[in-house]
C-alpha cells in the first residue's frame, strides 16, 4: 500500500511540473479571425493557421486577435481597449485592408519617430511599442500581406474589390509588403513574407472565374489574368466562385485550407527557431 501512494505521490507531483505553455497572441484582420469563425466561410475552411500551428507545435497555446476589416491603423487606434495580454510570442499580420481602404502607407520615419497611427508605417510601431511593454522579450513575427485577385464576399456579392494587380489610390499592395520587410529587418524580427511566396502568387489564388462571356451572355471559367477586365454584377450574376475554383483562397482574397497550409509552414519555419 505505501509503495502505491508513493506511486501516486511520484505521478501528481511529476505532472505538476509540467512546463507552461507557450502563449501566442495572434494580431490580424479576417484572415485571422476566420480561424475560429468558419460558419462565416461558407464553412468552406475547416481551421485557420492558428490552429493548423499548435496541432504541429502543441506546446504553444493561441489567443485570437484578428478584427474583421480592421486596419493596422485602426488596430493602432484601437490599442488600448483590445485587451492584449502578456505572451511569449506576438504574430501581426495587417496591410491588405489598409491598401484596400486607402490608408496611407507613409515613410520609414513615421515608424522611426512614433508620428501616429495616420499611416501604416506609424501604426506599426504603435503596435509594436505595445507588444514590447507587454513582454519586452517576447518573439515578434510579422507577416505581410498576401497578393490578392478580385474578392467577392461569399455572403454578399455586392461586397467585392479588385486584386492587388493594380494600384488603389496611388498605392499598390507590394509597397505595404515590403514596408513591413522593412520594419522587420530594422528590428530584427523575424518576417513571413507571404507577398513574395510563389505559392501565393496571382495567378494560383483562384483557378477561375466564372463570368458572363460579354459576347454570348453565357458563363465562361476564364483563368487569371484573363478575368480581370470582365465585367462582373453582383445584382444578376451567379457568384463567380464556386467550389471547383478554389485553389490557395476561396474567394479569391481569404485563404482557403489549402492556402492556409501554405501559411503555415512559414510560420512553423521562424517559430521553432
Amino acid at each position: 500500500m505505501k509503495k502505491i501512494l508513493l506511486s501516486l505521490l511520484i505521478l501528481v507531483v511529476t505532472c505538476s511540473m509540467t512546463s507552461p505553455k507557450i502563449s501566442w497572441t495572434a494580431i490580424g484582420d479576417s484572415i485571422t479571425y476566420l480561424n475560429d469563425h468558419q460558419d462565416q466561410t461558407g464553412n468552406r475552411i475547416t481551421k485557420g493557421y492558428m490552429t493548423r500551428v499548435v496541432e504541429k507545435l502543441p506546446d504553444i497555446e493561441f489567443v485570437n486577435q484578428g478584427h474583421n476589416g480592421w486596419t493596422a491603423c485602426k488596430i493602432a487606434e484601437k490599442i488600448e481597449t483590445l485587451n492584449l495580454q502578456k505572451a511569449d510570442i506576438y504574430t501581426v499580420f495587417l496591410g491588405t485592408n489598409d491598401w484596400w481602404g486607402g490608408k496611407p502607407l507613409g515613410v520609414f520615419a513615421d515608424y522611426e519617430n512614433n508620428m501616429g497611427f495616420t499611416t501604416v508605417f506609424g501604426a506599426y510601431r504603435i503596435i509594436i511599442n505595445k507588444l514590447r511593454a507587454l513582454n519586452p522579450d517576447a518573439k515578434i513575427i510579422l507577416i505581410t500581406p498576401m497578393q490578392r485577385v478580385d474578392f467577392v464576399y461569399i455572403a454578399n456579392m455586392k461586397n467585392n474589390a479588385y486584386g492587388s494587380y493594380k494600384e488603389k489610390k496611388g498605392q499598390y499592395l507590394s509597397q505595404f509588403a515590403e514596408a513591413i520587410s522593412e520594419i522587420g529587418k530594422h528590428e530584427h524580427f523575424d518576417v513571413v513574407d507571404l507577398y513574395n511566396n510563389k505559392k501565393l502568387s496571382h495567378k494560383k489564388l483562384v483557378k477561375f472565374k466564372r463570368l458572363k462571356d460579354p459576347q454570348t451572355g453565357n458563363y465562361k471559367d476564364y483563368k487569371y489574368p484573363s478575368f480581370i477586365d470582365i465585367p462582373f454584377n453582383p445584382e444578376t450574376d451567379e457568384y463567380p466562385y464556386p467550389v471547383e475554383a478554389i485553389n490557395m483562397t476561396y474567394d479569391g482574397l481569404h485563404p482557403s485550407d489549402k492556402g492556409y497550409e501554405v501559411i503555415t509552414k512559414e510560420l512553423l519555419r521562424v517559430m521553432r527557431k
